[in-house]
């Protein structure tokens, strides 16, 4: 272990950073569970779902706003202030496109939904529980095992959501004729699969401070 990482260890740390990613995941895991729900919904039903993932988000927000003022007004953090910083991001921004493709379904009045539409929805909620998995461990840096099994399977699900949007959009060509229709889609599927970008995004920050602390 290098020099300025045993001082590191050795000064006392503000644990709030913790349970603020925990609880900034705990909001994505709810909305991304509350998500699946919305294909099944009936349209009463969906208004409700959506405006409780507008919620989460809104949560979420407030949570990453707490994050930022804490790294202001903190000289010793768990790890890099730069890590804390892009890891808060990029949790906000898996919830801001799980919010935004909820919003898009009543928006765009959205009647049955595509097959692959749903799966990719799952391979999302996957992907979130996952870093759930990872954002807990990041309390116990020596399982570093553990941490480097929750990034990989991060990455197969990103890999996965890949594959599923080809296809999508694929189909969505061949199954729809009417453009302002496959247009609506779309951006259904962009945003849900950005979403799972962003989730991958998140993982790298989390190997990165894995490296930083091995």
């Amino acid at each position: 272990m290098r020099l300025d990482r045993i001082f590191q260890a050795l000064l006392p740390h503000d644990e709030h950073f913790f349970s603020l990613f925990e609880e900034s995941t705990q909001n994505i895991v709810l909305a991304a569970g509350a998500l699946l729900n919305l294909p099944v919904a009936s349209l009463e039903e969906r208004v409700q779902i959506i405006e409780q993932i507008k919620v989460f988000e809104h949560q979420g927000d407030s949570v990453t706003h707490r994050i930022f003022s804490e790294l202001n007004g903190t000289f010793v953090t768990p790890f890099d202030p730069e890590d804390i910083h892009v890891l808060a991001s990029a949790l906000d921004d898996v919830l801001d496109y799980i919010d935004g493709s909820a919003g898009r379904f009543l928006l765009y009045k959205i009647g049955d939904c595509p097959a692959e539409m749903v799966k990719l929805m799952r391979s999302l909620h996957g992907s979130v529980l996952e870093l759930q998995r990872g954002v807990h461990l990041l309390r116990r840096l020596n399982k570093s095992n553990d941490l480097a099994a929750v990034i990989e399977r991060v990455n197969e699900y990103e890999n996965e959501a890949d594959r599923i949007f080809e296809a999508a959009i694929a189909n969505l060509f061949e199954a729809h004729s009417d453009p302002i229709e496959i247009i609506k889609l779309k951006e259904i599927y962009v945003a849900l699969e950005t979403a799972t970008d962003c989730c991958e995004d998140a993982a790298n920050v989390l190997e990165t401070i894995m490296i930083k602390h091995s």
